[in-house]
C-alpha cells in the first residue's frame, strides 16, 4: 500500500470542501478492508517526515479500527465490522509500545495508548506472553521518552482489567510491574521541582500514582497488602503530598494550576490513600464477605497508616487556612473525603474528635461562605450557580460538595459530641453583625442542616424565633445571594416539619418568599419557587392564598424554568398542578400546550447536541455531567408535569380527549426521532391518557405502529415501558385490532419475539405473556389464525428449566390458549408431540395442587374460568388420552376455590398497606440523629449496612458465576427467588368475572353434555369437597358485590 497516497487521503480528510472530505472518508473506509492498510497506517504514526495532523488522524483511525474490529463477535457483528487481517494484527502488537515512545505529540500518545488497552484487553495473557518483559524493557531504559511510555504502557494494562472481577490476571501483573514504578515514583523526587524541570517528570508521577490507584478499583492484591509493597507506596504518596512546589513551577493562574501535572499528581496521591481506607483499610466499615480476605489488612492499615495519614491531612489544611500553602480543590475534596471516612470508625474518631470544630469553623466554614467563585458564578452563568448550589452534589468533586458531606456525616454520626457546637458556631456568627459573606455561609450551613435541626429534640422548639430573628430580614438585603439563601432556608424547615406559634409568623414568610418570586436576579426567583413549594405543600393557609394567582404563578415557574431548564423547577410546576387541580382545569389545555412547546424545545436542542463531534479519547474517569445530560433531565422533568395535568383533567373525558391532540405530536416526534432515554416518559403519557379515556382515538394509532417498528428495531429492551400502552390498544382499541389483520399479527410478533430474542431477558418474557393474554381475552373469536403461533412460541419453553415467574406466565399463556378455545389450544398442544396435551396438564394440576402455585387472584381465577371452559367442551371434542383425568376437573376447580377467599384478602391487605404507606411520613428521628449509644464506638448505620448488602450480593453473584465458568450445576436452591406479589396496578377482563357464577353455570353445562363423566366427576368427591362444592354454588347465588 503506497504510503504517500494514504497519507494524503488522510490529509482530506481536513479539507474545507465537504465534498472532498467525505469521499476520502469513504474511500479510507473502503481500504480499512484491505491486508496492509493498518500496517501502513502504523508507518504513517511513525514517520516524522508526515505533517503532525495526518499522523495523528492515523492514530484516530487505528483505535477506532481496534476498539470496533478487534474483536468481533459474530452474533451481534455490524456492517462496518470488518476482521483484522493476522499480519496486521501482529504488527500492532510488535509497534504499538515503540510508537508510544516515539509520539508526536499527546494527542497522538492518547490514542496510541487507547489503542494499546484494547489490544491487552484482547491478547494479554494467552496471545501476548511478553508484553509485560516489553513494557519493563521499556521502564529499565535509561532514555526519558520511553521511561515515561512504560508508564503510559503500565497505566493501560492495568485499565485493561479494572473491573475484572474475577481475581487471576491482575494479581500478576500488579507483582511484576509496581515494584519498578514505585522505584521510579521515588528516583523522580529526588530533584525538588523547578521551573526548569522537564514536564515529563511530573507527568510521570502522576501517571505512576493513577496505575496503582486503577489497580485497586475492584481487588487489593496480596503483593499490594504485603509490607515490602505497602510501606514503599505509602512512603511515596506522603512524600507526593508533602512535596513543596515552587510558584515558578506551575502556572500562575489557579485553573491552568489545578491542571498541571504537578497538582494532578497531589491529586492521585490523595486520592489513593483515601481509596485504600475506603475499601480495604477501615476494619470496622469492612463488609463481612471481604473479611476473611482484607481483614488482617484493615486492622494494620487503620493501627499504623490511618492515623499518620490524618496527621498529615491535618497538617497540610493548617497550612492551607493559615495562607502559607496552597491546595488544588480536588485535593480539598480528597482530604475532606478521607476525613469523612474517620468519622464513623473509633479508631480514627478519637482521633479526629479534637480538630472536628476547628475543621468546621476554619475549614468547611469558608467553602460554604459566598466566596469570590461564588460572585464570579452568580454573574458569569446564574444558572450554572443555581445547579451546583440546589445539589450540593453536581459538582461531585468539588470542595463544597466535600465540605457538606463532612458536615452532615458530623451532625448525624457524632450528633451528641458536633451539632450543639456546629450550632453554636453559626448563632455566634450571625450574632456578631458579620459580614454579608459570612452571613450568607451560616445560613447556608442552616440549609445544610435543616433536616437534623428539626429532628433534633433540644432545637427544633427554638427554630421559629431564630428564623424571625436572623431569616426573616434578609428578604429585604441589599445582597442578591443573602435573598436567595433566605428562601432556601424557609424551604428546608418548611419542609421537615416547621411549627408556626401563629398564623402571623407564618404569612410575613410566605409574603417574603412570595416577593421574591418577582426579584430581578435569576437564582432567587428559582429559590423562591422552591420554597413556596414546599410552603403550598405543607399549609392550607398558603393554598388558599396561592390559589386565585395559580395560574399566573405556573406561568412564572414555566418562563423560569424555560430559562434555566433545571429540573427541579419541573418538580414545583407538578406540585402546583396536583395541588391546584380544579383552579387549572379550565386553563389546562393551554398550560398543556406550553409546557409541550417547552418540551420540544428541550427535545430539539438535545438532537442538535446529540450531532456535535465526540471528543477523540474518552476517559471515564473525567466524565462529568454537561449541558446535554440537564436537557434531557430538564425534558423528563417536563414530560412528567404534564402526565400530573392529565390525572388532574381524569374527571372531564372531554377535556382530557383535547389534551390529548396536543400531547400527541410530542409523543410521535420523541418516537419518530428514536430519543430513547425519553421513551420511558412518552409510554407513560400513552398509558395514562389511554387508560383514563378508556379509548383509541384516530390520531393515536400511529404510535401503536411506530412502537412496533422501534420494538423490532432499536427498542427491543423497551418492552417493559412500551406494555402498559400496548395493552391499553389492545383493551379500548378492541375494535381496530378485530378489523385489522395486520395489526393483530404484529401484536402477536412483538409476543413471539419477547420469547426467542437472545436480546431480551426473563422480565421482558414475562411482559410478552401478559401481552399474549391481553391479545385473547380481549379479542375472543377474533385470534383465531393466529392461536397456533402462540402456543407454539409457549411450548418453546414449557419443558425448560425457567425462572418461577416466567414458568407461572408462560403455562399461563396456554391456559389462556384454553379459555380462548379448548378443543383447539388442546389439538395445537397435542399435535407437537403426541402425550405433550397430558405433560401440560400435569403442570397445570401440579400449580393447582401446590400451596403457592397460583399466588394471585388473577392466577386462581383465570385457571377456574379455563377449568369452566374445559367442562363446557362437548363429550365428542375431549381428547381420548384425557378422558380418564376429565373428571379431576371439577375438583382442581374445588381446589382453588378453597384458597381463593384468602388470596382475596391478602390483596386488600396490601392494597390498604400500600395506601398507608404512600400516606405515611416514613422520616424516624433515629435514622437522622445519632442521640444514642456512647459517643465514640463504632457507628454503623444505613450506610454501611447499604454497602453490606451490595457486597453479600456481588460475592454470591461471583461465586454463581464462577460454578458456570467451571460447568458446575447452579440450581435453583442456591439463588433465592422472589414471591410472585400482586400487581395492584393490572387490570383485566377477568376482574370482573364473577368465578362462582361461571363455575354454576359450566358444571350446568358438564351436567347436560357429557353425563357421563360429570357423574365420575362427583363420584370423585370426597366429603369434604362436597360441602366445598355447595358452598361454591352458594356464593354463586349471592349478590355480585358480596363475591367480590
Amino acid at each position: 500500500m503506497d504510503l504517500q497516497s494514504l497519507s494524503n487521503l488522510f490529509a482530506s480528510t481536513f479539507s474545507g470542501d465537504p465534498n472532498v472530505q467525505k469521499a476520502s472518508e469513504l474511500q479510507i473506509r473502503k481500504l480499512g478492508r484491505e491486508e496492509g492498510m493498518i500496517t501502513a497506517c502504523l508507518q504513517i504514526i511513525a514517520s516524522n517526515e508526515v505533517d503532525l495532523t495526518v499522523r495523528q488522524a492515523c492514530a484516530v483511525y487505528l483505535k477506532n479500527r481496534i476498539h470496533t474490529s478487534w474483536t468481533i463477535d459474530a452474533a451481534r457483528a455490524r456492517p462496518e465490522q470488518v476482521p483484522i487481517p493476522p499480519s496486521d494484527r501482529e504488527a500492532c502488537k510488535r509497534a504499538v509500545l515503540r510508537l508510544l515512545a516515539g509520539a508526536p505529540s499527546s494527542r497522538v500518545r492518547a490514542q496510541l495508548a487507547s489503542a494499546l488497552k484494547d489490544l491487552v484487553s484482547a491478547e494479554f495473557p494467552a496471545q501476548w506472553p511478553a508484553l509485560l518483559d516489553e513494557v519493563k524493557a521499556l521502564l529499565a531504559s535509561g532514555d526519558v521518552q520511553e521511561v515515561s511510555a512504560g508508564c503510559v504502557a503500565c497505566l493501560e494494562v492495568i485499565r485493561a482489567f479494572r473491573f475484572r472481577q474475577k481475581n487471576d490476571i491482575m494479581p500478576g501483573i500488579v507483582a511484576t510491574i509496581l515494584p519498578t514504578l514505585v522505584g521510579i515514583a521515588t528516583q523522580l523526587l529526588t530533584q525538588p521541582p523547578t521551573a526548569a524541570s522537564s514536564n515529563e517528570i511530573p507527568f510521570m508521577l502522576h501517571t505512576i500514582l493513577k496505575t496503582y490507584k486503577t489497580s485497586l478499583i475492584v481487588n487489593l492484591s496480596p503483593h499490594q497488602q504485603s509490607a515490602e509493597s505497602l510501606v514503599p507506596w505509602g512512603r511515596l504518596f506522603f512524600q507526593v503530598i508533602n512535596l513543596q512546589i515552587p510558584a515558578d513551577a506551575v502556572p500562575a493562574d489557579e485553573e491552568d494550576r489545578e491542571k498541571c501535572e504537578w497538582w494532578k499528581a497531589k491529586k492521585w496521591a490523595y486520592g489513593t490513600l483515601g481509596r485504600l481506607f475506603h475499601r480495604y483499610g477501615n476494619p470496622s466499615q469492612l463488609p463481612s464477605p471481604r473479611q476473611k480476605e482484607y481483614g488482617n489488612f484493615a486492622d494494620h492499615f487503620a493501627r499504623s497508616f490511618a492515623p499518620e495519614i490524618l496527621s498529615v491531612y491535618l497538617r497540610q489544611v493548617e497550612l492551607f487556612v493559615s495562607g502559607q500553602a496552597w491546595l488544588s480543590r480536588k485535593c480539598q475534596y480528597q482530604i475532606f473525603s478521607y476525613f469523612t471516612e474517620c468519622i464513623k470508625p473509633k479508631s480514627t474518631w478519637v482521633l479526629l474528635k479534637p480538630h472536628a470544630q476547628d475543621l468546621v469553623e476554619k475549614f468547611v466554614f469558608p467553602h460554604l461562605t459566598f466566596d469570590t467563585n461564588k460572585q464570579n458564578m452568580w454573574e458569569s452563568d446564574p444558572v450554572d450557580y443555581v445547579r451546583t448550589t440546589v445539589d450540593e452534589y453536581e459538582d461531585f468533586s468539588s470542595p463544597v460538595s466535600g465540605a457538606t458531606s463532612f458536615l452532615l456525616s458530623l451532625a448525624s454520626n457524632r450528633t451528641k459530641t458536633t451539632f450543639l457546637p456546629i450550632l453554636s458556631f453559626v448563632n455566634s456568627v450571625l450574632g456578631s453583625n458579620a459580614a454579608p459573606p459570612q452571613r450568607f455561609g451560616a445560613l447556608n450551613m442552616i440549609a445544610v442542616l435543616g433536616p437534623f435541626i428539626m429532628r433534633h429534640p433540644e432545637v427544633k422548639d427554638n427554630m421559629e424565633q431564630f428564623m424571625l430573628n436572623h431569616v426573616l430580614q434578609e428578604f429585604q438585603a441589599q445582597e442578591p445571594y443573602l435573598r436567595s439563601i433566605a428562601c432556601e432556608v424557609v424551604g428546608t424547615v418548611v419542609k421537615n416539619g416547621i411549627t408556626w406559634s401563629n398564623e402571623e409568623n407564618l404569612l410575613k414568610f410566605s409574603r417574603g418568599v412570595a416577593g421574591a418570586l418577582n426579584d430581578p436576579e435569576m437564582p432567587v426567583r428559582v429559590q423562591a419557587a422552591l420554597a413556596l413549594t414546599e410552603l403550598i405543600v405543607v399549609n392550607e393557609s398558603v393554598r388558599t392564598a396561592v390559589a386565585p394567582e395559580v395560574a399566573k404563578v405556573i406561568q412564572d415557574l414555566l418562563k423560569l424554568s424555560d430559562e434555566t431548564d433545571l429540573d427541579i423547577l419541573n418538580h414545583s410546576m407538578e406540585t402546583m398542578v396536583d395541588h391546584f387541580q380544579t383552579e387549572l382545569l379550565p386553563v389546562a389545555t393551554q398550560l398543556t400546550a406550553r409546557l409541550c412547546e417547552s418540551y420540544m424545545r428541550l427535545a430539539r436542542e438535545t438532537i442538535a447536541q446529540g450531532t456535535d463531534d465526540l471528543p477523540e479519547n474518552i476517559d471515564v474517569d473525567n466524565l462529568e455531567s454537561d449541558a446535554e445530560d440537564d436537557k434531557v433531565y430538564a425534558a423528563m422533568g417536563v414530560a412528567k408535569t404534564i402526565c400530573t395535568v392529565v390525572t388532574a383533567a381524569e374527571s372531564s373525558p372531554e377535556l382530557l380527549a383535547q389534551i390529548q391532540e396536543v400531547v400527541i405530536p410530542i409523543i410521535r416526534f420523541t418516537l419518530e426521532k428514536k430519543l430513547l432515554y425519553l421513551f420511558d416518559n412518552m409510554y407513560e403519557l400513552v398509558d395514562s391518557l389511554t387508560f383514563r379515556l378508556h379509548s383509541i382515538t384516530q390520531n393515536m394509532w400511529p404510535i401503536f405502529e411506530l412502537t412496533y417498528s422501534l420494538f423490532k428495531g432499536e427498542a427491543v429492551d423497551f418492552l417493559d415501558e412500551m406494555l402498559p400502552s400496548l395493552d391499553n390498544f389492545v383493551s379500548y382499541g378492541g375494535d381496530m385490532f378485530k378489523a385489522r389483520a395486520d395489526y393483530r399479527q404484529k401484536a402477536v410478533d412483538i409476543y413471539c419475539t419477547s420469547l426467542k430474542s437472545d436480546a431480551l431477558g426473563e422480565n421482558d418474557r414475562v411482559n410478552g405473556c401478559k401481552l399474549a393474554e391481553s391479545l385473547l381475552l380481549n379479542l375472543r373469536g377474533h385470534m383465531d389464525d393466529l392461536l397456533s403461533d402462540i402456543v407454539s412460541t409457549a411450548l418453546d419453553h414449557f419443558e425448560r428449566e425457567e425462572t418461577r415467574a416466567f414458568r407461572l406466565a408462560n403455562l399461563e399463556t396456554l391456559i389462556n390458549a384454553v379459555l380462548y378455545n379448548a378443543p383447539a389450544a388442546l389439538h395445537y398442544i397435542e399435535a407437537r408431540r403426541p402425550g405433550l396435551s397430558r405433560t401440560f396438564f400435569d403442570a397445570w394440576f401440579k400449580a393447582i395442587n401446590s400451596d403457592n402455585g397460583l399466588p394471585r387472584v388473577h392466577d386462581k381465577k383465570l385457571s377456574v374460568l379455563a377449568l369452566c371452559a374445559l367442562m363446557e367442551v362437548e363429550s365428542s371434542q375431549v381428547p381420548e388420552n384425557l378422558r380418564d383425568g376429565w373428571p379431576a376437573i371439577v375438583g382442581g376447580a374445588l381446589k382453588i376455590f378453597r384458597s381463593l377467599p384468602k388470596a382475596v384478602s391478602k390483596r386488600k391487605e396490601l392494597e390498604t398497606s400500600l395506601s398507608e404507606y404512600e400516606s405515611d411520613d416514613d422520616d424516624d428521628d433515629a435514622n437522622i440523629l445519632n442521640l444514642e449509644g456512647a459517643e465514640d464506638e463504632d457507628v454503623w448505620d444505613e450506610d454501611s449496612a447499604y454497602l453490606e448488602m451490595l457486597a453479600n450480593e456481588g460475592a454470591r453473584l461471583r461465586e454463581k458465576s464462577e460454578k458456570l465458568e467451571k460447568g458446575e450445576d447452579v440450581s435453583d436452591s442456591e439463588s433465592v427467588e422472589s414471591d410472585i406479589e400482586e400487581e395492584l396496578g393490572f387490570f383485566s377482563p377477568l376482574d370482573q368475572v364473577n368465578p362462582y357464577t361461571s363455575f354454576k353455570q359450566a358444571l350446568a353445562t358438564f351436567q347436560s353434555q357429557n353425563g357421563v363423566l360429570h357423574g365420575a366427576s362427583m363420584s370423585l368427591l370426597d366429603v369434604e369437597q362436597q360441602a366445598a362444592l355447595m358452598e361454591v354454588m352458594r356464593q354463586a347465588d349471592l349478590p355480585a358485590e358480596v363475591t367480590a
